[in-house]
């Protein structure tokens, strides 16, 4: 995905990243003209794209606050943190349970970056970052941060948010199994998979710009994104697009067809 300059310098710009792509579509300031021009590209294909990728991010806000509320939950494994855009998921959490533990992942090292500098725990909690891969879990299980952090006696919140279509088959039911695995009975999965099934002819030409800028993409149906929860208890309302999943009001304006996302959170017996 890098040329040589690019790796010996540990950045990738000459190349679009998902990551950067997604801060540039929404506004921010931490992306390079490869992302411009790759999100420029993705946006004409679909207009709808950061009111998209808006929803979301507003999916996690709601399912880690449920998660922190509602089920208790004090420790978190965020696979595939992206460039933190306030509120992140430990300053939820934390104005809950100022107490809880959160480990954020990514491979990015410009989200590494800025993740160290911004993501500062509550003085009661704790927060890590690790730079690592999703394609390769056991870095992740193995590493300092999340041995440091995590209690794998106590239930864990497993978020995995707007990153499941860049992990293709097989890859990607073998990925969630190993994370989830160690993780004790009563944790839980929080995930987003992106789907073409609302939007399909826009949708499908986002996908395929993703793929010509060099990162795989794979769009899932609702019986095929369910299936990602199998043998987990699927919390109410169950899969569904992520505007409609526990809606707050601004939800209550947003069409269903500027939505390709489906959103679930489910429970480990």
């Amino acid at each position: 995905m890098s040329n040589p300059q690019d790796r010996q310098s540990g950045f990738t710009t000459s190349r679009a990243h998902s990551a950067r792509v997604y801060d540039y579509i929404l506004g921010g300031k931490d992306h390079y003209p490869a992302d411009a021009e790759a999100g420029d590209a993705m946006s004409r294909h679909w207009p709808a794209l950061p009111i998209h990728m808006m929803e979301n991010r507003r999916f996690m806000h709601r399912a880690v606050r449920f998660l922190a509320e509602e089920c208790g939950i004090r420790q978190f494994l965020d696979i595939g943190t992206g460039l933190p855009t306030p509120p992140n998921l430990h300053q939820i959490v934390q104005e809950v349970a100022p107490e809880s533990h959160v480990v954020y992942v990514d491979n990015d090292p410009i989200v590494l970056a800025h993740a160290r500098a911004l993501l500062q725990s509550s003085a009661e909690g704790a927060t890590a970052y690790v730079d690592s891969d999703m394609h390769d879990p056991d870095a992740i299980l193995d590493s300092q941060e999340f041995q440091d952090l995590i209690d794998l006696n106590r239930p864990v919140g497993l978020t995995v948010i707007g990153i499941m279509h860049f992990i293709l088959p097989p890859d990607d039911r073998r990925l969630i199994s190993r994370l989830l695995d160690p993780l004790p009975s009563g944790s839980y999965l929080a995930m987003t998979i992106g789907t073409a099934d609302f939007a399909p002819e826009e949708v499908n030409r986002v996908a395929e710009e993703y793929r010509q800028q060099g990162m795989p993409f794979v769009l899932r149906n609702l019986a095929t994104a369910t299936s990602f929860f199998d043998g987990l208890e699927l919390q109410d309302p169950g899969v569904t697009q992520v505007h409609t999943w526990r809606p707050g009001p601004e939800q209550s304006d947003v069409d269903g067809r500027d939505i390709a996302m489906y959103g679930a959170v489910a429970r480990k017996p």
